[in-house]
């Protein structure tokens, strides 16, 4: 996913401006797509410039809200219907280092595995708390919604995922020497 069409998908929810952009893609989209102050700002002055957003408002100090234009519209829904530009590449630094465990004496790694479980737990049960919560409501149900419910839903299994996967390299190791080696 581009930075650039994580704020179109955020502005077509409705106009907002970079300060409440950026504290909405941490909150829903961080942990997948992590994306700081000045990258947002700079990415909203190019979507501006490509005449994809709109200025909406203009508040105290500058504070500008933005808005999705119809351009901006199309762009999305092309980038979300164009599979030929879908980046399946993942990055995990926990799956990078674990390339390298045979390098940590055993302790080390062993502390490392857990606190890696005990992390992937902990987000993940963030997640499954935000999906009860949208299981419980009732009511409104929009496909905004339903997407952001299949998304979250993503969030935990993955997350779940990742803690049996610390927890199960914890158990595959075994102590040879001064070493661990994986089995």
């Amino acid at each position: 996913m581009s930075l650039r069409h994580g704020l179109l998908g955020l502005l077509a929810e409705g106009p907002a401006s970079g300060y409440d952009l950026t504290r909405r893609f941490e909150q829903v989209l961080g942990a997948v797509w992590p994306a700081g102050h000045p990258q947002i700002y700079g990415e909203l002055s190019r979507l501006a410039s490509d005449g994809l957003i709109e200025i909406d408002s203009e508040g105290p100090r500058g504070r500008k809200a933005y808005r999705i234009t119809e351009s901006g519209l199309t762009e999305i829904r092309r980038w979300l219907r164009d599979s030929s530009e879908v980046d399946h590449t993942t990055r995990l630094q926990s799956l990078l280092r674990s390339f390298f465990f045979w390098l940590m004496e055993p302790a080390d790694l062993n502390d490392h595995l857990m606190r890696e479980a005990d992390f992937f737990a902990a987000a993940a049960g963030r997640y499954r708390t935000y999906a009860d919560a949208a299981d419980r409501a009732e009511g409104i149900d929009t496909p905004q919604q339903r997407s952001q419910r299949i998304a979250i839903e993503g969030g935990a299994r993955l997350y779940e995922a990742l803690a049996a996967w610390a927890r199960w390299a914890a158990d595959r190791t075994e102590l040879t020497g001064d070493r661990r080696r994986p089995l």
